[in-house]
C-alpha cells in the first residue's frame, strides 16, 4: 500500500502544477501532516486562507458463488468472485475574498467493482464507479467555487475540514455554489448514511435510491445551487447537466439536457436530540428512452427492446423523504423514501424507481471506543411496471439486465458494518462490512448473495 501512495503522489503533483491557484498550495502538498503548516491548526487570531488535505481508501469486496439457472450482459457473476478499487485524494483551496472560496480535488482512481459494477440496482460499493481501470489513472471530479453571504443572527464558527476554510457566519445566510461536483454534496446530505468511505458502502443505502442525479459515471456534474438558510430550516436549490446520452462519461455542457432539484430541510429536537427532515424533488429534462416505446419496436422488428433505439426528448421526474434522529449521545438513526416516474430508463443513477431505507449508527462508546462506528440498515428496491415488462423481455439497463425477468421481485438488502479506528495511526480507520442480497436485480430465479467486504481509509 505505501508504494501505491508513493506512486499516486507522483503521479498526482505534476498534473496539479498547472492547475494550483497558488505556489502556496503546490508547496504545502509536500509538507507532512506534523508539520507546522498543517492548515488543521491555524495560528490563533490568524483567519485561515488556504487548506490542504488528502485521503485514502481501498476497498475489498468478495461473493461465493450463488443459484444461477441463467444470467444475463448485466448480471452479477454467479461464479466465486472479488474485487478492489483504490483512491486517491488531493482537497485543496483557498479563501479568494470574504466569503468566498474555491476548492479543486484531483484524485487518482483505479480498480473495478464487482462484475464490472453491474448485477445489482442498489450497488454493493459507493466507492466503485461505473467505469474501472487496471492502471491508475487521473482526473478531476470536483472544482468549485462557493460564496457565502450573511444575513445575520447568531455568530457561528465554521471548522475547517476538507472543502471547507475555517470561517465564521451569521446563522442567517445564504450560500451559492457554481463548478463541478456532485448533486448529492448538498442535496439529500445524512448524518449516518450518506458516505461510503466512512459509513454504509451500497448506492441505494448511502443515497435515495430513486433520486436519478445528474452525473456523470463516476458521479459528477457541472451546475450550480443555491442554499437560503433561517432559523430552524433551510431551502435548496439547484441545475445540473445531464450526462450526453445516459451513464456516459461525457456531459452535456450546452445544458440541452439538465436537471432542477430542490430540497426543503427542517432542523427540529425530539427529545432534546437533533434530527432533520428533508423533502426532495427533481425533474430530468433530456434525451431518454421510454420502455413502452422500446417494448413496441421490439414486437414491430422482433428483436431485443433497447431503450437506446428510441431515445427522444422528454422529462422524468421524482422524490425523496429524508429523516435522520440522534436518540443519544451515541446512537441515531435514518430513513428515507422515493420515487420516480419509472415510464423511461435511468439517467444517471441506476434502475430503482421506488426505494424504502433505515437503519441505525452506533458510537462505540459503551465498550470505550468512542471513534468506532457499528451500523445496521435494510433498503428495498422496486421497479415500475414498464421497468419490468422492459427487462422480462430482455432489456439491459445501465446495472442490471439479466436477459429474462420471468419472477420479478423487490430486491432486499441487509447491509451492516464495524469502523474500527486504529488509535496508533491518527485518522485511520479499518472496516469490514457485509451484505445479504435477496432477489438481485429483482430476479426471485437468482441469488441470495452473500457479499463481504474490507475498506481501510486515511485521511491526512
Amino acid at each position: 500500500m505505501k508504494k501505491i501512495l508513493m506512486l499516486a503522489l507522483l503521479a498526482m503533483l505534476p498534473c496539479l502544477a498547472h492547475a494550483g491557484p497558488s505556489e502556496i498550495i503546490l508547496a504545502a502538498a509536500d509538507v507532512s501532516p506534523a508539520a507546522q503548516l498543517s492548515p488543521d491548526t491555524p495560528m490563533q487570531g490568524v483567519p485561515q486562507a488556504w487548506g490542504i488535505y488528502g485521503q485514502f481508501t481501498g476497498v475489498s469486496q468478495a461473493h461465493p458463488g450463488f443459484t444461477s439457472p441463467y444470467q444475463g450482459a448485466n448480471s452479477l457473476s454467479p461464479n466465486n468472485s472479488s474485487a478492489e478499487t483504490t483512491d486517491l485524494t488531493l482537497f485543496a483551496g483557498g479563501s479568494i475574498w470574504s466569503g468566498g472560496e474555491f476548492w479543486i480535488n484531483p484524485e487518482i482512481d483505479q480498480g473495478f467493482g464487482l462484475s464490472n459494477t453491474v448485477g445489482l440496482a442498489g450497488f454493493s460499493s459507493g466507492e466503485a464507479y461505473k467505469v474501472g481501470a487496471n492502471s491508475p489513472y487521473l482526473r478531476l471530479p470536483r472544482a468549485f467555487y462557493r460564496q457565502t453571504l450573511n444575513l445575520g443572527g447568531a455568530e457561528q464558527t465554521i471548522a475547517p475540514s476538507t472543502n471547507q476554510i475555517e470561517r465564521t457566519q451569521s446563522a442567517d445566510n445564504i450560500v451559492l455554489t457554481l463548478g463541478k461536483f456532485s448533486v448529492v454534496d448538498i442535496f439529500d446530505t445524512n448524518s449516518y448514511a450518506h458516505d461510503p468511505r466512512s459509513d454504509f458502502m451500497n448506492w441505494s443505502i448511502v443515497d435515495a435510491g430513486a433520486f436519478d442525479y445528474a452525473a456523470d459515471a463516476w458521479g459528477f456534474t457541472e451546475g450550480a445551487s443555491a442554499e437560503w438558510t433561517q432559523s430552524w430550516w433551510t431551502v435548496r436549490g439547484g441545475f445540473f447537466s445531464l450526462s450526453q446520452t445516459p451513464n456516459s462519461t461525457v456531459l452535456d455542457r450546452t445544458f440541452t439536457q439538465h436537471e432542477w432539484v430542490g430540497e426543503l430541510e427542517e432542523r427540529h429536537r425530539l427529545w432534546d436530540h437533533p434530527g432533520k427532515a428533508k423533502l426532495l424533488g427533481f425533474i430530468n429534462q433530456g434525451y431518454m428512452g421510454s420502455y413502452a416505446d422500446a417494448l413496441r419496436l421490439a414486437r414491430q422488428t422482433n428483436s431485443t427492446p433497447s431503450t437506446a433505439l428510441v431515445r427522444r426528448y422528454s422529462s422524468q421526474s421524482g422524490f425523496s423523504l429524508n429523516l435522520e434522529q440522534e436518540f443519544s449521545a451515541d446512537m441515531g438513526g435514518f430513513a428515507r423514501v422515493s420515487k420516480n416516474q419509472g415510464n423511461n430508463e435511468a439517467f444517471d443513477f441506476t434502475e430503482i424507481n421506488q426505494s424504502v431505507s433505515a437503519g441505525l449508527s452506533l458510537k462505540g462508546d459503551r465498550w470505550s471506543r468512542h471513534d468506532d462506528t457499528f451500523g445496521l440498515a435494510a433498503v428495498a428496491n422496486g421497479l415500475s411496471g414498464a421497468a419490468r415488462s422492459y427487462f422480462a423481455a430482455g432489456g439491459i439497463g445501465i446495472l442490471i439486465g439479466d436477459g429474462q425477468l420471468p419472477h420479478y421481485g423487490m430486491e432486499k438488502i441487509m447491509e451492516t458494518y464495524y469502523a474500527y479506528s486504529v488509535r496508533a495511526v491518527n485518522h485511520l480507520t479499518l472496516t469490514l462490512n457485509y451484505q445479504y442480497v435477496v432477489n438481485p436485480a429483482y430476479n426471485q430465479d437468482r441469488g441470495p448473495v452473500s457479499i463481504i467486504g474490507a475498506r481501510l481509509h486515511v485521511e491526512f
